[in-house]
Order: C-alpha cells, then structure tokens, then sequence
C-alpha cells in the first residue's frame, strides 16, 4: 500500500515530527511504502514569497498565540470553503470583527492582527495547491497529524483531497485526537475515515493491513472493532467509536523514528536560512510524578498518564545514531519527565564520550547539585523543570510536590553547572490569596541574577487537567473557551467535545496583585543581564561578589568558622531550628546571621525555610570569553581561582 503521512502547519520548522518519524518506521516495518511530506516548511515558504512573512511571523502561529487559536482560525476559512477574495489588505471583513477584538483583549497588537489576516487569505490557495500535488498520483492512503494549531489546515487538506480522490482513505491521528476529540472530529467531518485516539503503533498498523493492498472496496473499512482507540466507519458511514486501550504501549514496542524527509525537505527550503534544525527523540511516555500525583491544571499526558521509559542503552543508541545519521548536534528530549534511572546510564554514559551533543530536558525541580553538574557534563544546555511558582502554599494548590525554596534552589544550581533554565510563573489557582504573593514579589530583586521565568501569566483550564475534570477543585467549567466558536461551524456541544481549552470564571488573585506580579517579573528580565552574585569558597573562607543593583555592595568575604559552616548548611532549604541543631550557640548564633545575610540578600525565605541564592562562581569564570579564546591562560587562570 501507498501511504503519504503529512505535518501541516503550524507544525515547528526547525525539528521533524516525532509521530510522524515513529509511524513511517512502523509502516515501512509492515511492508508498506511511505513518503511524508511537510507542508508546514512548503506553507513557511509559500506565506513568504506571497506575503513577507519571516521566521517571526510563523512563531507567532506556531508558538505564540496557540491560547487564542490564531492557527486554526487562519485555516477556518480553507476549511469551510469561504470565498478567498480577501487579500488581507483591505477594511477587516465584518465577520472577523468579534475575534479580533477578543484577539486585542488578549493583547494582541495591530501588526499581528494583520498577519492573522493574511495567512487566512493564503490559505485556500496553499490548500488547494498542496492537494492538487497529492492528487497527480493519488495515494492509497494520507495520514495527518494534528497536534497544537493543526487541527483545521489538516482538515482543510483532508476535506478537499477526498472530493478530489474519493477513493483516497484519511487517517488523522495525534494530541487533538485523544479521548472526546478525536470522537468528535470523526462524527462531525465525515471524509475522515478513521481517526486514532491515543498511541499509533497498534492502530495504524492495524488499519492498514485491515485495508489490504489494494485497499478494500466500498465506502467503508472493513470491520475494525477491535483495534483500540480507533474511530472508524461502519458501511453506512456512521462513525463507530472504539474503546482506548486498557493497556498503554510497553516501551519495548515504541518505535524508533525515521527523520530522512523531513531533512531532506528542510536542506531544500528556504525555511533552512531562518533556523538551524534540531531532533527530537523520547526516552519515556507518560509521568512518574503525574502517576501519583497528577499537577491540578496539567493537561499534557492525555488519557495516557502512565510512566514508561526504554531500556537505557537503547534510548542512548538510538540519540547517538539519530545525531550520526543527520550530523545534528542539538537534541530535544521531549519526555515529560526525566527517568531518574537515565542519571546514571545515559547522563553518565555522554559524559564520557567525545561528544559535543546539546541537549534539552524536561525535569523536576527537586533535583540536587549533583544532578545538575552531571546534566551539564553530558551535554545538557537547557533543562525545564516545571518550575511555575515560588510559594510554597500555592505549589501545594498544584500538587507539585515542591516547595518554593526547592525552585529556587533548582534555579541556583543549574546555573552554577551552566544549565540554562526555561520556567513560567503561573498564578490563578483556586485558593491562593494575595497574601501567598507578596513576599515572592518582595524578594525578587534579591534573584535578579538568576534565570527569570519567560512571563507571568493566568493558567487556563486545559482538558484531561484535575481542573477540567474535578469541578470540586474550584472550576466550574462554562464553555469551550471564545476562538472554537469562531473557528468551528458547529452546536456547543460538539465544540465541547472538540475543545482543548476552556472558558471558567478566574480564581485565585485578582488584577491587582497579578499586575503587580507581572511588573516585578518584567523588571527580573531587565536586571538579569547584568546582575550577578556569586561565591567561591576557599575552605577557609567565602567570598561573595554582587552586582544587583537592589543591594549595594560589591564584595563580601566570610571568614567566622560558624558563618562558613551556616552559609555551607544553607545549600539546601532549612528552617531557622534546623540550623540552630548544627551551630554552637543556637539560635542565638543563627538569627543575627539570618538577619544580616536576608539584608544583603543573599538568603530565600518561604514557609519557614531559608536557602541561600549565590551562584558558584567556577562556571561564571568558564563563561568568560576571554577564557572560552585564550586556551594557554586556561589552566593559569584556573589555578588562580582556585587558590584564591
């Protein structure tokens, strides 16, 4: 059998689809011949010679606006068949008028307003030319993925690839499809012929060997009833719907993916000037820590939250022969969560080698100094820990299983190994008060030199979250949130089940303290670049260093045996009692000390524990450019530092 597996827009530009790389080995592995095609690097290229846009502008799609649904909006007229007269340069139409108003309110500005109108003008015209090169030698089958902001540009293709070949059977499949979704866009656009709900590796297999080679005849498949999470079509053509699978995916069966299309593709397009690629490869599925307790507003793993992870030496084999085959050195993990069990194999294992991978992780934010330093060591230049408050109290509220200090103290370390840090710090929890709030913001400025989270923002209610799914939590969920229904043409209902993102009265802090938390970690971002603090420890001394302009003072030296000893104990989060078991004099020792160190900033304090936030300095003076280009000083500069 023929088969054409496709990633539309608004998929990333610079890393292959990993579905998609996954279902081309399971296929070819079935005797059954593959191509994929990534329309979303054509439709990069396309918007580009028509309408200038540039690497931003598609972010803007892809990344950035995926909580007003700018993506599938661009395509909702492609889908429906509006009339594509609009070249995006006249008065706004009078029907766009509501969304973008709800676009402004969402802070979207004049020059982004225009962009969402002139991909929507480009896109029939994208659609119909990509199906008519599908069409000049028709395939027996076209499968799409659909994950984020892919839903309509998918089904636009989909709708007008099956008038043109009826006979051509459609598969979609991927995260818009799990659970309600996938249902809902079966039973509502019926030249879909089947959609999988859940892992591939057994329903598409599955439905191509049912098909036959040539594909069976007549309207509908044959009958599929027991292959797991799969929507299908009895011979009337009504949908039928099968149960998920009880069982998720042992490790041992998920696949390998095979990246050569999307490579090809992207060394041949003018999209290879705007980004430099990546790959991305996972070593588990699901979440260790979501299994035993799942984050109140995750929404990430779906109806498939257990924890699965490959065998170590496989996982390393497969990113060592990924990065060899397509000389790409940057490799995303995109894992969930990090399997601890990989710290000793595979960390361990890159760090050895002569190797220069970069690699990007997904963590949790407990981990300890060596953790860090061994991440860094194999390569890792970029972890996210799932860092998304500083208080205590309102991590509780998330179930994170972290305290404040914890977070912080992750900050701390990854910097000291050289790990940059990709946080958001979140707010509106049911339950939070502004009294939770105003002792973060009031200790900010003492983090100035740490990594600042991307923004500060309101969670949204995502499906398949404890939010969405436990109304006793604090959300009583009204509707689907605003831009479903001015991208879907269909009854509530059905946009409920279609929908990723709901609309619920706000909880937690109102405007004023969210205003005051927005500003305090926009100044963060302002100050990081040049603010510093860092410490170096001798043995017989400390000695400290800041910039931060919040605390004046340039240099500070801690000679006292027992100061030493307290800064040392103050690595990791302890309370005031804990710290006065470990000192002569107790307390009476421990709170002057206290005192004067949260004066000079240099302490954390949340739910009576203190962490002190200096940054070891050995990476500081790594990160030097006249360190990094002048090897000869290198082992004297080091000697130096170290000898104090």
């Amino acid at each position: 059998m023929r088969v054409i597996l496709v990633h539309m827009p608004w998929g990333a530009l610079d890393v292959p689809s990993l579905a998609l790389g996954i279902l081309h080995t399971v296929a070819a592995e079935h005797g059954h011949d593959v191509d994929v095609r990534y329309a979303n690097l054509e439709f990069a290229e396309w918007t580009a010679e028509r309408a200038g846009f540039d690497l931003d502008a598609y972010t803007y799609f892809s990344e950035k606006s995926y909580f007003q649904g700018v993506g599938d909006w661009a395509f909702a007229g492609a889908l429906y068949g509006d009339d594509p007269s609009d070249d995006g340069k006249g008065p706004d139409p009078v029907g766009f008028a509501d969304y973008f108003r709800f676009l402004a309110a969402n802070g979207a500005r004049e020059r982004e307003r225009g962009l969402a109108r002139a991909a929507r003008a480009l896109a029939p015209g994208f659609v119909r030319h990509l199906v008519d090169e599908l069409s000049e030698d028709p395939p027996d089958l076209v499968g799409f993925t659909t994950t984020f902001q892919q839903n309509t540009a998918s089904l636009a293709a989909a709708r007008l690839l099956k008038e043109a070949c009826p006979r051509i059977r459609i598969v979609f499949g991927g995260a818009n499809c799990d659970g309600p979704q996938g249902a809902a866009l079966h039973r509502n656009f019926p030249f879909l012929d089947f959609v999988v709900r859940g892992e591939g590796e057994r329903a598409f297999p599955a439905v191509l060997g049912a098909l036959g080679d040539p594909p069976a005849a007549g309207h509908g498949a044959p009958d599929l009833s027991d292959v797991p999470g799969l929507c299908w079509r009895e011979s009337s053509g009504a949908s039928a719907v099968n149960a998920i699978a009880a069982r998720p995916l042992p490790p041992a069966a998920i696949r390998s993916p095979d990246y050569d299309a999307f490579y090809e593709t992207f060394d041949a397009s003018a999209v290879a000037d705007w980004v430099e690629p990546k790959l991305v490869v996972e070593g588990s599925r699901g979440c260790w820590w979501g299994e035993k307790h799942h984050c109140a507003f995750c929404g990430l793993n779906g109806t498939s939250m257990a924890f699965r992870s490959k065998e170590p030496e496989v996982f390393l084999a497969e990113v060592l022969r990924l990065s060899e085959r397509h000389r790409i050195l940057d490799v995303q993990v995109v894992d969930n969560i990090l399997d601890m069990r990989y710290f000793d194999t595979v960390l361990r294992t890159l760090a050895g080698l002569p190797v220069d991978l970069r690699l990007h992780f997904e963590v949790k934010a407990n981990l300890r100094r060596e953790h860090f330093r061994l991440l860094a060591e194999s390569g890792a230049v970029q972890v996210q820990p799932g860092i998304e408050s500083l208080s205590t109290r309102v991590l509780r509220l998330m179930d994170k299983g972290v305290t404040g200090c914890q977070n912080v103290r992750a900050l701390r370390d990854a910097q000291s190994a050289g790990v940059t840090v990709a946080w958001n710090h979140l707010y509106g929890f049911p339950g939070e008060t502004a009294e939770d709030y105003e002792p973060v913001i009031r200790q900010l400025p003492l983090l100035h030199h740490l990594e600042p989270p991307t923004s500060a923002g309101r969670i949204v209610v995502e499906r398949f979250s404890p939010y969405h799914d436990r109304p006793e939590l604090g959300f009583d969920i009204t509707r689907p949130a605003f831009q479903y229904g001015e991208t879907y043409r269909l009854p509530p209902g059905e946009l409920a089940d279609l929908a990723y993102v709901f609309t619920a009265a706000p909880r937690g802090i109102g405007p004023d303290p969210a205003d005051a938390l927005g500003k305090a970690v926009e100044r963060w971002r302002e100050e990081y670049p040049t603010s510093r603090l860092t410490f170096h420890d001798t043995g017989d001394r400390i000695l400290l260093v800041n910039t931060r302009k919040d605390y004046r003072w340039d240099a500070v030296e801690i000679s006292d045996p027992v100061e030493s000893a307290l800064f040392r104990l103050l690595h990791r989060p302890r309370s005031a009692a804990a710290l006065a078991r470990e000192v002569p004099g107790g307390s009476r020792t421990v709170a002057p000390v206290i005192d004067r160190w949260t004066d000079q900033g240099l302490l954390f304090h949340d739910d009576g524990s203190w962490v002190q936030v200096a940054v070891e300095s050995d990476n500081q003076m790594l990160m030097r450019v006249e360190h990094r280009h002048d090897f000869a000083r290198q082992g004297e500069a080091h000697h130096a530092l170290v000898s104090g």
